[in-house]
């Protein structure tokens, strides 16, 4: 397995020292690798938002485009989000 020499603050080691000691990890590497795990998904997660954001922009740019749309007056707006608001609610 490849070494890595990395930096931590010492806010940050005293909490890879507390898990360890903890027993929640067996040694510094292993919580460091488990850190590493969460931020790979995490990223592959913003990933997938934002490229489900980027669907769902070009599907409300496309149905402009083909004139699907509802205007709302300016007085009428903050209702009309509280109706889409309410509706969108699990």
């Amino acid at each position: 397995m490849p070494t890595r020499n990395i930096n931590l603050t010492p806010e940050q080691d005293a909490f890879v020292e507390e898990i360890v000691r903890a027993g929640k990890y067996q040694n510094a590497s292993e919580a460091v690798r488990d850190a590493v795990r969460g931020l790979q998904h995490r990223l592959q997660v913003d990933e997938l938002k934002l490229e489900l954001l980027r669907t769902q922009v070009k599907a409300g740019l496309d149905a402009l485009e083909r004139g699907e749309f509802t205007e709302v007056e300016d007085v009428d707006l903050d209702a009309t989000l509280d109706r889409l608001a309410t509706s969108a609610a699990p």
